[in-house]
């Protein structure tokens, strides 16, 4: 998807779409992406007018953003102010990241940490590059380069890149093993058409764009990335909307078509269709599932957007507590989850009652919820899900893993129950638990 609160991955988890993670803001990000660690095909169309270029740094004055544009605080504190880079150092741009999987150095760029031109010398931005590399390249190492935030106010010029390109000779390209582009944007096409010529075929190998930034928990240690708060915020890569375009597209659907389906939530879809709604999604563009003739399709992308969020919806701070859920006593355990729900951070919240919301209208309706009073909209939807067979338990079967792992490593087999059983009582008694918080500019299904 594109920029929104977001999925990880303790081993399972891949990127997710549509949404960008924010520091408090739930992870998700706007669009699905294409196969997990897959590298994109790097050819593109053989011309590439200049007035393209223009045209890509007109629409990005136009969207407003860099007129509030301000470079995010960084703090690091063993930088000295002796530091022969310091008027550079001290923006953040540029960092050691630890090591990948196999133990190599991981050497970060973040776009959004850039200042605005005028703040910044671009001449000791690339020689703080390469006084950083210098330490590292002798052995195997890798960078990671996080595009977003780069702004017609901040960009280097089209000679400084090139400069920038010419500068790094084989010393500094034999031992890098992968420069990972995440969230790459028209510009990133653009720019690659423009310097093809100058780049080897070899180095292009090198290049792999990532959509998500779950993606790269199959290559790095996703934990010791240092990576700045806008790059993981969903709310800005969502276009100011508090729910991400592909939970509102999918529930919105299946809310009008798919309840009636019986075991809505269990079955597959194409796994090539899936990829290719992905991919709509990550174009920033809009998804008609009447077009593909299968219910399931949306079903598996909610499901998917959840799963492959940076991180998960109810955060990792949130998983010891609620794996405590049994351990309380069962006429205290609704008040319990109305506790932990309203300390989320408040864009996780929105989404995460949006999303709940729409699971109690899917569950089987229970004896006392088809004795008690219902209005209209309830009644309809209560009488729908009938059909379905979904009952709160199913529900949280489905859903319980995809919305809360582990910060590290993977579920275990006795941390479903709690997990299951938490979700469960958000789903059954979501009017009790999330009537009592409001958030300016909410919507529900």
């Amino acid at each position: 998807m594109a920029d929104v609160p977001a999925l990880p991955p303790g081993g399972r988890r891949r990127p997710a779409f549509g949404l960008r993670p924010s520091s408090g803001r739930p992870q998700v990000r706007p669009a699905l992406r294409p196969a997990a660690g897959r590298q994109e095909d790097l050819r593109c169309p053989p011309v590439v007018r200049p007035t393209e270029l223009q045209k890509d740094e007109t629409e990005d004055a136009q969207s407003g953003q860099e007129k509030t544009f301000m470079s995010p605080p960084f703090e690091d504190t063993e930088l000295n102010i002796n530091h022969p880079y310091y008027d550079v150092a001290r923006h953040g741009i540029i960092q050691l990241a630890g090591d990948d999987n196999f133990g190599r150095k991981v050497i970060t760029f973040s776009c959004c940490r850039m200042p605005p031109s005028h703040q910044l010398n671009h001449i000791r931005l690339l020689e703080y590059l390469k006084y950083t590399l210098d330490h590292y390249v002798e052995n195997d190492y890798m960078v990671v380069y996080f595009h977003y935030g780069l702004k017609s106010l901040n960009k280097p010029s089209l000679k400084w890149l090139q400069t920038a390109y010419k500068e790094f000779d084989r010393k500094y390209k034999k031992n890098l093993k992968a420069l990972y582009v995440v969230h790459p944007t028209n510009f990133i096409k653009i720019l690659w058409n423009i310097f093809k010529p100058l780049i080897s075929h070899k180095f292009g190998k090198k290049i792999i764009y990532l959509n998500y930034l779950s993606d790269l928990r199959e290559h790095l240690k996703y934990d010791q990335l240092n990576i700045p708060q806008e790059v993981i915020h969903i709310k800005d890569k969502n276009k100011g909307e508090l729910i991400p375009p592909v939970m509102k597209e999918t529930v919105s659907y299946l809310k009008r078509k798919g309840l009636q389906v019986e075991g809505l939530f269990r079955r597959s879809a194409s796994v090539q269709t899936i990829k290719d709604v992905q991919k709509l999604y990550n174009q920033g563009k809009s998804v008609n599932f009447d077009y593909y003739h299968d219910i399931h399709i949306p079903a598996v992308i909610l499901k998917t957007f959840l799963r492959e969020l940076p991180q998960p919806l109810l955060t990792f701070e949130c998983y010891d507590h609620i794996l405590g859920i049994t351990s309380v006593e069962s006429s205290l355990r609704v008040t319990r989850c109305k506790q932990i729900i309203h300390g989320l951070p408040e864009h996780n919240y929105v989404v995460l009652k949006y999303l709940i919301c729409f699971l109690h209208m899917c569950r089987w309706p229970l004896v006392r919820d088809l004795q008690a009073p219902l209005d209209s909209q309830r009644t309809e939807v209560s009488c729908e899900s009938i059909y379905n067979r979904m009952t709160a338990s199913s529900l949280a079967c489905v859903f319980g893993l995809n919305l809360i792992w582990p910060s590290k490593g993977t579920v275990s087999l006795s941390a479903l129950v709690p997990l299951n059983l938490f979700t469960e009582l958000l789903i059954d008694f979501y009017m009790n638990i999330f009537n009592s918080r409001t958030v300016p500019g909410e919507i529900l299904p």
